[in-house]
Order: structure tokens, then sequence, then C-alpha cells
């Protein structure tokens, strides 16, 4: 074990223990939870460093990882909005389709290396941003139609199916959806530095390249969550099943 992972060992017990101290002194409950969060953190991390190290040095499996990660996507969404299997394949289709624009629209232009080092990592972002977008655009999709279920219902009595009356309800669900990606950007180097701008930084790139690729994760979670949302609320079953 080198140097700098004892540093960052002790340095991650003394902001557990401090935040789990302070929660104390609050009366603050959650502390067991934090904890536990903590720990599945640690283990999470390490596991996926070591098996992305792997695909490092095996390129070619470099697909099949990002193709477990669609299916735990879309199981996970389809999970949070309480859908049907018929609902899990359309969110699976609706991340596919987002993040695999983004991730040719950069490669084809050459903004990023055509490596396994380089779009692995970005493929993963747009995967992880489009399940947000789903699940978001899903659940609220599912909570308009509940609210104005009699304007839902009276489509269907015109003669619609329940997935063409909830295409009604689609456009406002999507937009909605896209509110915190839209916040972020907007928001990127001013109320906060985004996550892949400090990794870089902290890893000794310039602050010029680091902008560069925080934007093209930005925008291309914009273009990734956009595609998937639209696509959620206009194929999944506006209503429980």
């Amino acid at each position: 074990m080198n140097e700098q992972a004892v540093r960052t060992g002790i340095a991650l017990l003394l902001l557990l223990g401090v935040a789990l101290g302070v929660m104390t002194y609050g009366g603050l409950g959650y502390r067991r939870e934090m904890a536990v969060a903590a720990l599945r953190a640690l283990v999470q991390l390490v596991a996926v460093a070591l098996v992305i190290a792997w695909i490092f040095s095996h390129p070619q499996w470099a697909f099949a990882y990002l193709a477990l990660m669609l299916v735990v996507a879309a199981y996970t969404s389809n999970r949070r909005i309480g859908g049907d299997a018929r609902d899990r394949m359309a969110i699976l289709l609706a991340i596919l389709l987002g993040a695999s624009a983004t991730v040719a629209i950069v490669s084809v232009t050459g903004a990023l290396e055509f490596s396994a080092q380089t779009l692995l990592p970005f493929a993963a972002q747009m995967i992880g941003g489009a399940m947000t977008a789903a699940s978001l655009a899903g659940v609220r999709l599912r909570d308009d139609v509940k609210d104005q279920f009699t304007v839902f219902e009276g489509y269907v009595a015109l003669g619609t199916t329940a997935r063409q009356a909830g295409r009604e309800f689609a456009q406002r669900a999507a937009e909605r959806s896209l509110f915190p990606t839209l916040d972020q950007t907007k928001s990127a180097g001013l109320v906060t530095l985004p996550g892949a701008f400090v990794g870089m930084l902290l890893g000794g790139a310039s602050p010029l390249l680091a902008a560069q690729i925080q934007l093209l994760v930005l925008i291309g979670l914009m273009l990734a969550q956009t595609i998937t949302a639209l696509i959620t609320t206009r194929t999944i079953s506006p209503v429980s099943a």
C-alpha cells in the first residue's frame, strides 16, 4: 500500500468521523445509514476501479461492461417508476439511444479518442445521466396523469389507448425532467466546480483541458437526457400496472 493511499484512508476516516460526530451533537438521525452509505461507496468504488483497470488491459470487454450498465440502469429506473416488463424494455431502449447518440458524436468528431480509456468513462457518465432522466420523466408523467386522471380518462373514453392518452402529458413531464441538468449546466464554474473538471485538475491536467472535457460531459448529458426523456414519456405506460 503506497503512502498516498494511507493518507487518503486517514482523511476519509476523519471526514466520516467528524460528520457522524456533528450529527450526534445536533441530534440528527440516519447516522447508521451514513456510515453504511460510506462503506458501500468504498466497496463499490474499489470494485469498480479494479474492474475498469482490468477492462483497460482487455478492451474487448468494454462493450460487455457497458451492456451490463445499460441493463442495470434500465432495471433501476423502471423500479423507481414502478413499471412492468414492457416498460423496462422501453426504458432500456431510451437509455441506449440517448447514450449512444452522444458517444457517436464525440467519437466521429474526434473530440475523444476511440479507446476504452476515454470512451468507457464518458459512456458510463451518459448512461448514468440518461437513467436519471428516464426515472424523473417517468415518475413525473405518472404523477401528472394521477393528478389529472379525469382528463386522462376523457382521452381514453374517446377511443385512445392508455399510452396514446399519456402522450398528451408527455411533453411537460419530459421538460420537467431536464430541469436539474439545465441548472447544473448553467451554474457550472459559478456556483460549483463539476466533478470531471475537479477530477482532472486533481489528476494534473491543465485547466483548459479540464474545461474542454467537462463541456463535453455537460453538453453530452443534455443530449442524452433529452433523447431519453422524450422516448421514455412516449413509450412507457402512463399508469401503474
